[in-house]
């Protein structure tokens, strides 16, 4: 029977899991629409209102179901962590309460806006309305980013108290901002949000090119797409060396449970496939030596820091988890890499719209960034145990005293079959809106909008005498 601290975890889990499915589309699909607006801001051409019209509705959707998940996060740290919520509030509330002002009552406060004003407001206000949404989208993550980057790195607080009424206090809201991994940590973040919304869009428009249906819809987003996911797609490279860099200074446990160093030695190898058994202490597969130094440290012959080097009880859990997720997260951004270099070959040579084996691998290849992000965050969050706050408060300790195993079972059973049901729903409203695809501009009639003015009749209508 699992323990209350294990069970809340897997709620939490469960809770941030399925809510990180929709943050990084809306992030990504943010991005796109202000270009896309834009474009037909400069052009005037309608292919681009048709575009922006669509995918402003599939945004829609799911920053709909975005917020309906994300709130059950923050109750869940009353309920369940109660010790965590006093030992750090005082931090961790400032950073979220930011997001909640800065973010959230931005990108909120235009939605409104951008999805009923395409008939009532003029194009620059439109766009406008359209770029703080984006703006507030990015703010939100920036925020939510920095929140946890100070539980991976606390910086700027001093604790206060003694025994059970300790607590950290904040003394520079400015240094638990920018603490030592926050920006390294954010660039990576909003890179998987961007590669997500490139390649659903990419998705969607390999869908109608198969189906031969709005052809000039599809071949621009797949030109769009692909232009900036080659650009997002490289640069996540570079993102996710300055990454593993800064844990590997910051957080060494981390990165010897993620790839499976148990003994300090020098030109540490790169394990490419294999398996990471904590029992015997033994990595084993195809091993590329020197290559993880390298990475690392930027010296082939320098050692990583091994497991043998930390005490036992500070190392991370389930490191043979932690080791097949990391390398899972390393194999859908070759995936990424490997579809738009495919994809950038066969539009240079003319062939993309023809070649219905790569529009059918990439109808399906939206399922790279989103388990790229959700198993990212499992080495993030599970790579930093036993710790809830790095090297000050651990998990078991941070856990409300007053809930019982049971509580959190009933919970966690109601919670899974809540969410069952909005990701059933959610990808029925968003099947049917694909099906539907974008709206004829010229023949769409806004019921708000009264569909006589501008079309009045040249002639005086004829009057019938009573």
């Amino acid at each position: 029977m699992a323990d209350v601290v294990t069970l809340s975890r897997i709620q939490f889990a469960v809770h941030i899991g399925f809510h990180y499915l929709f943050p990084p589309m809306t992030i990504g699909l943010s991005f796109y629409i202000v270009i896309i607006e834009g474009l037909y801001l400069i052009t005037k051409k309608k292919i681009y209102e048709r575009m922006a019209r669509f995918w402003v509705k599939i945004f829609g959707l799911i920053f709909a179901l975005g917020i309906a998940t994300g709130v059950v996060n923050v109750f869940g740290m009353g309920t369940n962590w109660a010790r965590f919520s006093y030992y750090v509030g005082d931090v961790f509330g400032a950073l979220l309460g930011a997001e909640g002002i800065f973010a959230f009552t931005l990108e909120a406060g235009f939605l409104g806006m951008l999805l009923f004003g395409w008939d009532r407001l003029s194009s620059k206000v439109h766009f406008f309305a359209c770029c703080m949404v984006a703006l507030g989208a990015h703010f939100s993550a920036t925020w939510i980013v920095f929140a946890n980057s100070w539980m991976q790195t606390p910086a700027g607080f001093q604790l206060t108290g003694q025994g059970l009424s300790q607590h950290a206090v904040l003394t520079s809201f400015w240094h638990a901002v920018f603490n030592p991994t926050s920006l390294v940590r954010l660039g990576h973040v909003l890179l998987g949000c961007w590669l997500t919304g490139t390649f659903l869009i990419l998705s969607v428009a390999a869908y109608y090119t198969l189906k031969k249906r709005h052809t000039e819809f599809a071949r621009k987003t797949l030109h769009l797409g692909l232009c900036f996911g080659t650009i997002f797609v490289c640069l996540q490279l570079w993102s996710a060396d300055s990454s593993g860099r800064a844990a590997a200074k910051y957080q060494p446990a981390k990165i010897a449970a993620l790839e499976g160093v148990y003994d300090t030695v020098p030109s540490t190898a790169f394990t490419v496939f294999g398996w990471s058994n904590p029992k015997t202490k033994k990595t084993s597969g195809l091993k590329i030596q020197g290559l993880l130094s390298l990475l690392v440290h930027h010296n082939s012959t320098e050692p990583v820091l091994g497991l043998d080097q930390i005490p036992k009880q500070d190392w991370p859990e389930a490191i043979s988890t932690l080791f097949l997720t990391y390398r899972w997260m390393i194999y859908m951004w070759g995936w990424m890499l490997l579809m738009m270099a495919w994809g950038i070959t066969l539009l240079f040579r003319k062939r993309l719209e023809k070649s219905k084996f790569y529009l059918k691998l990439l109808v399906f290849s939206i399922v790279a960034p989103i388990s790229a992000n959700l198993v990212g965050w499992c080495c993030a969050e599970m790579g930093r145990q036993p710790w809830v706050v790095y090297g000050l408060l651990r998990t078991q300790d941070a856990i409300s005293r007053s809930i019982v195993a049971s509580q959190v079972w009933s919970s966690l059973i109601m919670f899974i079959s809540s969410f069952s049901l909005l990701l059933v729903l959610f990808l029925y409203l968003l099947n049917s809106k694909i099906k539907y695809g974008p709206e004829d501009i010229e023949h769409d009639i806004d019921p708000y909008r009264d569909p006589y003015k501008g079309r009045e009749s040249k002639k005086t209508p004829k009057r019938h005498k009573v």
